[in-house]
């Protein structure tokens, strides 16, 4: 099983950036605990940001026939990218839509996703521990839906 875990703008600045909000994990941190975490469900994640729109549907588009599943914190991207939303119907690949903070409990922009309502799944307001559950969430799934 092969999957992509894609962190969307501003995410190269975790540990740093708002930390109140944010926590102290840095994106490396995260990274590395996806990679062994995957392992030991005998999985292989390969981890990409980037700040542009377009680099991460290039890297949706890469993944059609290569990988089984997506992880995805869009950032900022999740209100506001059609572009996104098209690319991960496109490739028809499951994902799971994934927020550091809880996004219903901030500014009232942020509660609306164009990911959402097609996700497997969405996880949010567990600090860098939303990304454990949105793995094993979505290995779970994976599993389960195998013929």
């Amino acid at each position: 099983m092969q999957l992509l875990a894609l962190h969307g703008p501003n995410l190269n600045l975790l540990g740093t950036r708002e930390p109140g909000l944010y926590g102290s994990v840095t994106l490396e941190q995260i990274n590395a605990d996806l990679q062994q975490r995957a392992a030991a469900l005998g999985a292989g994640i390969d981890c990409f940001q980037s700040n542009h729109e377009g680099a991460l549907v290039d890297r949706i588009h890469q993944g059609h026939g290569r990988v089984n599943g997506i992880l995805i914190n869009a950032a900022a991207y999740t209100h506001t990218s059609v572009a996104l939303r098209d690319a991960l119907l496109a490739v028809a690949i499951p994902y799971v839509e994934l927020h550091l903070s809880n996004t219903h409990a901030r500014e009232a922009f942020r509660h609306h996703s164009y990911l959402a309502d097609r996700a497997v799944g969405v996880i949010c307001g567990f600090g860098a521990g939303s990304y454990r559950l949105a793995l094993e969430g979505l290995v779970a799934h994976l599993r389960a839906s195998r013929p």
